[in-house]
């Protein structure tokens, strides 16, 4: 069973993250979605359960998709998993440059591959930081937040 992992803190969780989602899934018989823990102090981080909850609800048909908390290293929980890729989303050459690195490491360390996807152009500028500062300046964001169907 081919099994890959998609990790992040997802607060929120966007439309680019599902597009990755959407378009990872038939490389895979399992996608699981690693939300980060409480573990990470990110300033006004809503709690582990509600984020994994979101992502739950949007993906409570696909049998195929996980969701769990996630904590400590990336291929430490693919491993955990029995995951051979970790899914990454990359928008420009900064995130490409990271993620690069990340990926030798998780490689070379874990014995995991990683997989890049490209962020489709029209998504570019969608990030759940920019996300959150909007929300706190009273911006509708909703536009840029998936919806079950």
């Amino acid at each position: 069973m081919k099994t890959g992992i998609f990790v992040g803190s997802f607060d929120p969780f966007t439309i680019g993250h599902a597009s990755i989602v959407r378009r990872a899934l038939p490389l895979f018989d399992r996608l699981v979605i690693g939300v980060v823990g409480d573990n990470v102090h990110k300033p006004g981080m809503r709690p582990a359960e509600q984020r994994m909850q979101v992502i739950t609800n949007l993906y409570r048909d696909q049998p195929a998709i996980e969701v769990k908390p996630f904590y400590g290293l990336a291929m430490d929980f693919a491993r955990q998993q029995g995951a051979q890729f970790i899914v990454k989303g990359v928008r420009s050459v900064t995130d490409f440059e990271y993620e690069q690195w990340q990926a030798d490491f998780n490689r070379r360390l874990g014995g995991v591959e990683t997989i890049l996807l490209y962020t489709e152009p029209e998504l570019a500028s969608v990030s759940s930081s920019a996300l959150r500062e909007l929300s706190y300046f009273g911006v509708d964001v909703s536009e840029f937040l998936p919806h079950a169907e």
